[in-house]
């Protein structure tokens, strides 16, 4: 479909509409309707449009800027304090020109704004008729900047100290060896194991995010025994020192087929899991069951699916902090770890194309609750 407008803009007004490839209107579109703001120039450099996004980002009246030229209406200067209309010359220059990239300028007072221009001509190497200028606010990107210094200052602050213990220990037990006892030596070299398995999970973690960020997390799917998965974490915390009679699981048979990545739902268990035990109290209920996809469901709503219900008896969650629970960074009220695991375990789920929900569980504490379709892969189907 091509994109034009049927009428020119008008100064204060300027209704423009869309055209399809045959020239028919297919969607009435007014500039103040738009999200970004929207400044349009006419053949002789003067505003003729200036939408109301424009005066909210710019904080120039439109009333100001309309009729006047570019370079007084909107006057815009580089990082390095060139004024950019000046130097970029739309209206000069080479003849197949077609606008200007994003870029970062700066208004008068120092206000930065991100703006793309394109260069309209009625045929390809003719004179400018109108240079469409569009202009975002900085602050989404200057949040997602904002939130990935804070991912390497975290991560970096949480390699320090394993990091710091494992130098400190080689360098002890390599200068003095003959001096330690066997059992001394056990335990120092434990220390060392289990820092580097920290530093490992911490690696894992950072390239899990930028693997969802970047929409690249792979998954292997094959068959998966959840109940047994389930099982397994449960007598891991067994193994270390919990309680049997802290878990109770529940699995409610028959299970349909499940397929997915048996090493990235390990990861959903475990961390899901060890917030429990770490964070709750009393007993950790566990509820394996088929289930159905809610209304609401990214795909296929209705279809089948696996839903696993991790609950404590513990304070749970405040309701103000529901809605942060899988955003980065965000901890309980009891400090430690990155924040980082249900961010992970809210991207592993969604890229299996199922969900996950938290609330209040029947004793008070907090629960989680994902669903996993269940439906092979086409290619076995």
């Amino acid at each position: 479909m091509a994109v034009g407008t049927s009428k020119p803009l008008e100064a204060g007004s300027g209704a423009a509409t869309m055209e399809s490839a045959g020239g028919e209107d297919v969607l009435g579109l007014l500039p103040d309707e738009l999200p970004d703001g929207l400044v349009v120039a006419d053949e002789s450099g003067r505003i003729i449009g200036f939408n109301l996004a424009a005066a909210r980002i710019t904080a120039i009246p439109r009333d100001e800027a309309l009729g006047r030229p570019l370079e007084v209406g909107l006057p815009l200067e580089d990082l390095e304090g060139r004024r950019w209309w000046q130097v970029t010359d739309p209206y000069g220059g080479l003849a197949t020109r077609v606008g200007q990239p994003e870029r970062n300028l700066l208004l008068p007072g120092g206000r930065e704004v991100l703006v793309t221009a394109r260069y309209i001509r009625h045929h390809q190497t003719g004179p400018v008729r109108r240079v469409v200028i569009s202009l975002r606010d900085t602050e989404a990107r200057r949040r997602t900047e904002r939130s990935h210094a804070e991912l390497i200052a975290t991560v970096s602050h949480e390699l320090r100290s394993p990091l710091t213990s494992v130098k400190g220990f080689t360098a002890t037990l390599l200068a003095k060896w003959e001096r330690f006892t066997d059992d001394q030596k056990k335990l120092m070299l434990e220390t060392v194991d289990a820092d580097a398995d920290r530093v490992t999970r911490l690696i894992t973690e950072l390239l899990d995010i930028s693997r969802i960020d970047a929409g690249r997390l792979e998954l292997r799917r094959q068959p998966v025994d959840i109940a047994a998965a389930v099982g397994r974490h449960v007598q891991a915390h067994i193994a270390t020192g919990q309680s049997p009679d802290r878990f109770f699981v529940r699995v409610s048979r028959p299970l349909p087929d499940l397929w997915g990545d048996p090493d990235k739902i390990d990861q959903v268990l475990s961390n899901l899991l060890e917030n429990a035990v770490r964070h709750g109290e009393g007993t950790v209920t566990i509820d394996i069951r088929p289930a159905t996809a809610p209304p609401t469901a990214p795909r296929e709503p209705g279809a089948p699916v696996t839903a696993v219900t991790v609950a404590d008896e513990g304070p749970g969650i405040p309701e103000e902090s529901m809605n942060r629970v899988f955003t980065r960074f965000w901890r309980g009220s009891k400090r430690g770890g990155t924040g980082l695991g249900l961010y992970i375990v809210k991207g592993i789920v969604e890229v299996h194309g199922g969900g996950i929900t938290v609330g209040r569980g029947p004793e008070g504490g907090a629960e989680f609750r994902f669903t996993l379709p269940v439906a092979a892969p086409s290619y076995l189907a």
